[in-house]
């Protein structure tokens, strides 16, 4: 049988680009098809302008803290098509950058929709040709969900997506969700000034994350004047005018001037064509695969948010390497997905590796639990009253460090080193061994002597 392709990848987001890229480099025909953009979410509509929007909303209070370093400060002045603009510039310079990397590696680029028509063939729908390969990747992401339930007036919702591209900065906005995309951007929109309200339908935001982190990011986001209503739900959402009303189920209404839902991502298989190659799904969409990624069709695999595993950037990237090493080096390479770093850019952010408190004791562990809450050196001139925690989670018997959390600023810059020594194995010991960087926030790691408290499985 021959191909036109050793490999096609679906999508050019990260995944698929560094899929593609890698394969290549190893001899491969390869081509990628994209609809939309390279670079995908985390590039166009994702990690990258979202972090680009957090520096320009910490600019508020770092012009309040400069006063008491001696500074003064002009009246402040925010412009958000200015903000706006520039980030679309620079999103499109990596766009380019990504599509050069590409076709340098000679890989082929085809900016049309790809369909599968069966385990070997693809349709490209503009040109409304077919091609065969050898081997298919699906790299095609996910997208937000708007699904409110039952909600009339669900359509006056934005995303994540239309986010970065609004016209102008509204002066009210109500997120609703309560993970890590929705308190990132309701920081966001605090942060430029917007008036803002987060309505969640849990008791607690950022479900799945450490206890400590989740209360210590309430109760700032709430000092910081951001209102978070929790165990609602939207019953209805009416526009009058340039005005929205959401009336939630507790009989409350809320007036707001841009209602944005930020409640999970679903994978992007909807008219992918996967039912005609016989590649199963799970109930959300989601492509299942195997620890090498590869679906229940010998020759279509599948990578990043598309089979909801972990849905980051770095992962996805992981995921793509080991997939040619498996595929292309012949070198059976299954995915690792233990011990992932990530962050949630709040104000201050989230930094965390390895296992929650909850988690170590469902896994059976006796632990030993570090804390260290402080006051930063920088706001005892700030006047600002805000606290860092740092927290170590200890298994009791081996002494392996189990988990790091940080809430703090730059708790991402410090959580990614971090979670190198816990892949090492590092026990608590051996943080004790380190000598502290002084003075810095991060030396807390390293001088946590006293255990806070213990808990056995049980205490789960």
């Amino acid at each position: 049988m021959t191909f036109d392709y050793d490999l096609f990848v679906i999508g050019g987001g990260s995944g698929g680009v560094r899929a593609s890229r890698m394969a290549a480099a190893q001899g491969a025909h390869v081509a990628v098809a994209e609809e939309y953009g390279f670079g995908g979410t985390c590039v166009i509509r994702g990690c990258i302008p979202k972090k680009l929007f957090v520096y320009a909303s910490h600019f508020g209070e770092d012009f309040e803290d400069a006063f008491g370093f001696g500074w003064t400060v002009p009246t402040r002045k925010f412009d958000w098509t200015t903000l706006v603009a520039n980030k679309d510039k620079e999103i499109a310079r990596l766009e380019d950058l990504y599509r050069q990397n590409v076709t340098r590696s000679g890989v082929e680029i085809i900016m049309e929709r790809a369909e599968i028509v069966d385990a070997q063939t693809i349709h490209l729908t503009r040109s409304n040709r077919r091609v065969r390969a050898r081997y298919i990747l699906i790299a095609t992401g996910s997208r937000p969900s708007r699904n409110l339930g039952d909600c009339p007036g669900a359509e006056h919702v934005i995303t994540s997506n239309e986010a970065f591209h609004l016209p102008k900065l509204p002066r009210r906005i109500v997120v609703a969700g309560g993970g890590y995309i929705a308190v990132e951007f309701a920081n966001i929109f605090h942060g430029l000034g917007c008036e803002t309200t987060l309505v969640y339908r849990g008791d607690k935001i950022l479900r799945g994350f450490d206890e400590h982190m989740r209360d210590c990011l309430s109760e700032a986001m709430h000092n910081k004047g951001i209102r978070i209503v929790t165990r609602r739900t939207f019953r209805r959402i009416d526009k009058r005018g340039d005005e929205f009303f959401v009336f939630t189920d507790h009989d409350e209404i809320l007036e707001t001037d841009c209602v944005m839902a930020a409640i999970g991502r679903i994978p992007n298989t909807d008219g992918l064509g996967l039912e005609r190659a016989g590649v199963a799904v799970g109930a959300r969409g989601e492509v299942i695969v195997d620890e090498c990624s590869r679906t229940n069709v010998e020759n279509i695999y599948a990578i990043g948010d598309v089979t909801d595993r972990l849905q980051l950037t770095p992962v996805a990237i992981h995921e793509a390497m080991a997939f040619v090493r498996t595929v292309f080096e012949k070198k059976r390479t299954p995915v690792d997905h233990e011990l992932v770093p990530t962050a949630v850019f709040s104000q201050p952010e989230i930094g965390t590796v390895g296992l929650t408190e909850a988690a170590a004791l469902q896994k059976g562990h006796r632990i030993d639990v570090y804390l260290s809450k402080f006051r930063p050196l920088k706001h005892t001139l700030s006047g600002r009253e805000e606290r860092s925690l740092f927290k170590l989670i200890v298994d009791a018997d081996t002494d392996r460090v189990l988990g790091c959390h940080i809430f703090g600023r730059d708790a991402a810059e410090i959580i990614q080193v971090v979670a190198v020594a816990l892949k090492m194995g590092a026990t608590k010991a051996d943080f004790d061994a380190t000598l502290a960087l002084h003075p810095s926030a991060a030396e807390e790691l390293v001088t946590m002597r006293s255990k806070s408290y213990s808990k056995d499985p049980g205490q789960a």
